[in-house]
């Protein structure tokens, strides 16, 4: 990566200060897995989990309090488990079931919940009235889902085929029960005044009914994983969804706070929106931590210890050779290993990503997928880690004969979005963008992806790069800042945000 100035922080000194936590108040989201494992993302807080205890039965989907300080689990048998201000108010666990349970849903400002078994069998509980069921009666495709209306006066049943059933007070907006789907219906959500509901499928399409705005799908990008459960955020602007490995998209004004680790021990089942800090969760450093990213032009001469921090370079441009060095340096990362890919313009004439077809440049996306395949399968072949945190480095810098971009912005922005659906096709959570904030938008114009960004922003200190840099440029990558590289001597330095 190229420098433009230097400054004197120590790597793993106290030289600058860590970034103080958000104080605002934002819509954020919890994640769980079927082990019951929790994750809070957006300083959502944890409550807890069954994370470590043994279950009679999977946990299936988790429902938030009104307050967000707590949330209930359910389990495929039943069972509930109760964590912060979510109070138990009686479960199925000891029940002989006709069909598990798929789904829960909590009583809006009533103190209760309810629980949906595939056959559409519904269970109250605390003051969660029962509004009727499709228990007993035949369905065309089983139930994997449902939704309340926030007063608690009804709620709404999903089948596979996006049928949808409402009871009590809430309303049929719209189904896609008579649609040919390509892939099965997972779970909905519903919009904050109740008029409306999202629901998405295991490919990632997304279907908005009532006053449910569509924000933009994953319907037509390759999934390595599929989409398990969608909830929408506080304003009813935007919505999250996550895959079964925890990799979260976010579309409309919903922030992207982060995805869990790349491993995880159980999968991914269901998620629930929080009010949250605003605190970015899931970056691969501690806050506050120091390091350095190095590529071919560090071979044989590693920065000394301490740092926590690495960062390699996997290829110097598109489709290019292997970083010679890339095994020995990604030794020296060791647990703080990240990788990088340069970008550079190309066009290919196809790819297997049939979004593409839909950008300003299809041909330059092509290429920006393929090529983001190929340093992935680089990387494979010299045998690193791939299952870490990657980053595409977008910068003007050109190699001899190399030049790095067009003239067009649009096709620029083509082959980034292309490269960062390849990426997330090899079934990575955690892609970024590095690039200069006073250059991006020269580049690409105005696309901002929601995905983590890392500034080279040299000259200013890091931490306050963390918490001002999205207000001193506008357009920029709009996932939170997780790293900033502040510093260029004879190494690149880089803080953790």
């Amino acid at each position: 990566m190229v420098a433009l100035a230097t400054m004197a922080f120590a790597p793993g000194t106290g030289g600058a200060a860590t970034s103080s936590p958000a104080t605002h108040t934002v819509s954020a989201y919890w994640l769980v897995a079927s082990d019951g494992g929790i994750f809070a993302f957006g300083g959502a807080a944890f409550y807890g989990s069954t994370g470590g205890i043994q279950l009679n039965q999977p946990v299936v989907a988790m429902a938030g309090t009104p307050t967000s300080h707590g949330y209930w689990l359910v389990a495929a048998d039943g069972g509930i488990f109760a964590f912060g201000d979510a109070h138990f108010y009686g479960s199925a666990g000891n029940l002989r079931l006709n069909r598990p349970v798929v789904g829960m849903a909590a009583s809006g400002r009533l103190p209760g919940y309810w629980m949906v078994a595939s056959d559409g069998g519904i269970f109250s509980y605390g003051a969660a009235h029962f509004y009727g069921s499709m228990g007993g009666q035949h369905l065309n495709q089983p139930i994997v889902g449902m939704a309340a209306t926030p007063d608690g006066g009804g709620y709404w049943l999903v089948a596979s085929d996006g049928g949808v059933f409402a009871f009590g007070d809430a309303d049929f907006y719209g189904s896609t029960g008579s649609i040919h789907l390509n892939r099965p219906i997972m779970g909905m959500s519903a919009t904050p005044s109740g008029h409306g509901y999202w629901f998405t499928a295991s490919d990632g399409g997304v279907f908005a009914f009532g006053d449910a705005h569509f924000y933009g799908s994953l319907g037509n990008v390759p999934q390595s994983r599929p989409i398990v459960a969608i909830t929408g955020d506080s304003s009813g602007g935007g919505y999250w969804f996550t895959n079964n490995n925890g990799a979260v998209t976010s579309y409309g004004n919903s922030t992207y706070w982060g995805s869990t680790p790349q491993v995880l021990v159980r999968p991914v089942v269901g998620m629930a929106q929080a009010t949250g800090s605003g605190n970015f969760t899931g970056s691969s450093y501690p806050s506050g931590s120091y390091g350095y990213d190095i590529s071919n032009f560090q071979c044989g001469g590693f920065p000394g210890a301490p740092h926590t921090i690495g960062i390699v370079q996997v290829v110097g441009e598109s489709k290019g050779p292997t970083n010679p060095c890339l095994n020995g340096e990604a030794a020296w990362a060791g647990g703080g290993l990240n990788l990088y890919m340069f970008l550079t313009y190309g066009a290919d004439a196809s790819s297997g990503d049939p979004a593409c077809i839909s950008t300003a440049s299809p041909q330059a996306c092509n290429y920006g997928f393929n090529t983001a395949l190929d340093a992935f399968q680089k990387a494979a072949a010299a045998g690193v880690n791939t299952s870490v945190g990657w980053w595409l480095d977008v910068e003007t810098y050109s190699l001899p004969g190399v030049p790095s971009w067009t003239s067009d912005p649009q096709a620029n922005a083509a082959l980034v979005r292309g490269a960062i659906d390849g990426l997330h096709f090899k079934g990575l959570n955690g892609v970024g963008i590095y690039a200069s904030p006073g250059l991006w938008g020269g580049i690409v114009g105005n696309y901002a992806p929601a995905v983590p960004y890392w500034p080279a922003d040299w000259g200013i200190a890091p931490a306050t790069t963390c918490s001002n840099i999205h207000s001193l440029y506008s357009g920029l990558p709009a996932g939170p800042v997780q790293i900033v590289q502040y510093a260029s001597n004879q190494f690149d330095q880089d803080y953790a945000c």
